[in-house]
């Protein structure tokens, strides 16, 4: 039974996963989420059906438009293929419990502001405003030991980023440091600070890549959001056994 649900889980992350492309691409331009319906914005027809089926709509149309030929981004299958991997995992990993609301919500707020940030470099005030009071509330049903290290987390997290900021004049943006507020909400003051760690790591990781990939100078702006979102995925699901590991080495 408990692989059927996490199928269906996994089914249901893809359905949303195509949502929140919508949501990640519209809500920085201000635009609705609901009308006009999915279109080309190349050609302006709008989808079909046939044209929405997450993820095999993209393989069997090879990612272009029915309608002009031109090519879709693969962030759009690439989004819908991570959020039914990780709906699906949270629910194998969790099940039915009061946490999995707040793996759910996490992983679709990461989801939607790795969309905006890669399209625009913006992490939406408007989607962490929207997520914030659920995760609250879920955080509540499913509280961290102590319960108030959310809170504390939260602090940490929103301060040390902006402090970063403040050092760096304006090198950190203002959506990464809302968005570790709510990362410290969730995950608590040491995995927070875990997270800030592989974050770093894993952007300059991605940084160096790009910049070797485009072969542009150093001042090649490069989104944030992504490696903040892998990092806390991976803290959220590991970061227990990670500490672990780590306190071993030091005989902590």
């Amino acid at each position: 039974m408990t692989i059927t649900f996490t199928i269906v889980a996994g089914i249901f992350g893809l359905v949303f996963g195509s949502f929140f492309n919508v949501v990640g691409l519209r809500i920085p331009k201000k635009e609705s989420i609901i009308s006009p319906p999915s279109h080309c914005t190349n050609c302006q027809r709008q989808l079909t059906i046939i044209d929405l089926i997450p993820v095999f709509s993209y393989v069997l149309l090879r990612g272009k438009c029915r309608g002009c030929g031109v090519r879709f981004s693969p962030i759009y299958m690439i989004t819908e293929l991570l959020t039914g991997g990780l709906f699906a995992f949270a629910f194998w990993e969790i099940g039915w419990q009061p946490e999995l609301a707040v793996a759910l919500l996490f992983i679709s707020l990461l989801m939607i502001i790795n969309v905006s940030d890669i399209a625009y470099m913006i992490i939406p005030d408007k989607v962490l405003l929207f997520f914030l009071p659920f995760l609250i509330l879920a955080r509540i049903f499913a509280s961290l030991e102590p319960w108030w290290d959310s809170l504390l987390g939260a602090i940490v997290g929103f301060g040390i980023l902006l402090f970063i900021a403040v050092v760096s004049k304006g090198g950190m943006g203002g959506g990464d440091i809302k968005l570790f507020f709510v990362i410290g909400l969730v995950l608590g003051t040491v995995q927070t600070l875990l997270t800030l760690f592989l974050a770093a790591v894993i952007g300059m990781f991605v940084g160096i890549v790009i910049l070797k990939i485009r072969n542009k100078g150093r001042k090649t702006p490069v989104p944030f959001g992504p490696s903040i979102s892998l990092a806390a995925i991976i803290v959220y699901f590991y970061g227990e056994p990670i500490l672990q590991w780590y306190g071993s080495l030091f005989n902590f």
